[in-house]
C-alpha cells in the first residue's frame, strides 16, 4: 500500500512538473513576445521588467516568494507543497528558457495570434494543475487574501486581481495592448473553466417509460453504467410509476437517447448537467 501511494505521489509530481513546464513555455514563447499582460504574476513581472533591470524570471520569482510569505502570514499555511513547488518552478523554467533562447522574439510575429496561443496552452496546463489539486500560486494567493479580508468570492477576487494586472500594462504599453490584456484575461478564465469543467461534464438522465425494463437492461448491460430505480406517483392521475436515473458521459448519452427513441418515442426524459461526482464510502464500524 505504501509503495502504491509513493508511486501515486511521484506520478502526481511528474504531471505537475510537466504542466508547470507548459505554463512557463506559454509565458515565454507567447505572452512575453506579445507584451500582453494576461492577468497573472508573470504578467506583472513582464510589466515591471520595463522599470527594473532584471530578467522576467527573477522578478517573477521575487513576486511569488513575496506573495507566498504574505500568504503564510495573512492566511496561514493553507497552500500546501504543490502550490509552493509550482510558484518556484515557473520562474526557474522561465530562467531556463531565457538562457536557451536569449534573443527569442515570436513564433508568429502577430500579437493577437501569440495571445490566442498563450490562452489555449495556459488554459490546458492550468486545468491539469487544478485537477491535481495544485495552482500556479501568484494571483491565486492574492485572491485568497482578498477572500479572507474583503469577504469577496474567490472567483470574483481572482478576476479583479487579474484585471488589475492587465490594466497595469497601461503604464508602459499602448492602448491596443492594454485592451488586449483585459480581453485576454477575461477569456483566459473562460478557457480554464472550459477545460476544468467542460471536458469532464456528465449527464444525469431520468427516464419514465412503460418499457423501463428494456431501457434498464440497456443501461446495465450495453452501457455498463450504474442506475437507480425510483417509485414515483403522478400528481395528475395519482398513478404509481417507476423511473430510472443514470449518469453517463457524452458518448453514452447519445447511445442511450438513440435507444430510448427507438424503444419508446413517447418516453418522458429529463437531462441535467453534472460537473462533479463524489463517492463517499461507508466507514466500517
Amino acid at each position: 500500500m505504501n509503495s502504491n501511494k509513493l508511486l501515486h505521489n511521484v506520478w502526481d509530481m511528474v504531471i505537475i512538473t510537466l504542466s508547470t513546464l507548459i505554463t512557463s513555455a506559454s509565458i515565454f514563447f507567447f505572452m512575453l513576445p506579445s507584451q500582453v499582460a494576461v492577468g497573472s504574476g508573470s504578467a506583472l513581472a513582464m510589466v515591471l521588467s520595463n522599470f527594473i533591470p532584471l530578467p522576467v524570471s527573477v522578478i517573477s520569482l521575487a513576486i511569488n516568494v513575496i506573495l507566498l510569505i504574505l500568504g503564510f502570514i495573512l492566511i496561514g499555511p493553507e497552500f500546501g507543497v504543490k502550490t509552493v513547488y509550482t510558484s518556484i518552478m515557473i520562474p526557474i523554467f522561465l530562467g531556463m528558457f531565457e538562457l536557451l533562447f536569449p534573443n527569442f522574439t515570436s513564433f508568429t510575429n502577430d500579437q493577437v495570434l501569440d495571445v490566442l496561443a498563450y490562452i489555449l496552452l495556459c488554459g490546458v496546463s492550468m486545468a491539469i494543475l487544478f485537477s491535481r489539486n495544485a495552482s500556479s500560486g501568484g494571483l491565486d494567493i492574492v485572491a485568497k487574501i482578498m477572500n479572507k479580508y474583503l469577504h469577496m468570492d474567490l472567483g470574483s477576487a481572482g478576476s479583479l486581481a487579474g484585471i488589475a494586472v492587465a490594466l497595469s500594462a497601461a503604464v508602459c504599453y499602448d492602448a491596443k495592448t492594454v485592451v488586449l490584456s483585459v480581453i485576454a484575461t477575461y477569456f483566459a478564465g473562460i478557457i480554464v473553466d472550459h477545460f476544468i469543467f467542460g471536458l469532464n461534464i456528465k449527464r444525469r438522465v431520468c427516464v419514465i417509460s412503460p418499457k423501463l425494463e428494456e431501457i434498464t437492461k440497456f443501461v446495465l448491460y450495453e452501457l455498463h453504467s450504474g442506475a437507480t430505480l425510483n417509485e414515483i406517483v403522478g400528481a395528475y392521475d395519482n398513478q404509481p410509476r417507476r423511473e430510472i436515473i443514470t449518469i453517463v458521459d457524452s458518448q453514452e448519452y447519445r447511445r442511450l437517447m438513440d435507444f430510448v427513441r427507438k424503444t419508446d418515442p413517447k418516453a418522458f426524459v429529463t437531462v441535467y448537467s453534472v460537473n462533479e461526482i463524489c463517492y463517499q464510502p461507508k466507514l466500517k464500524k
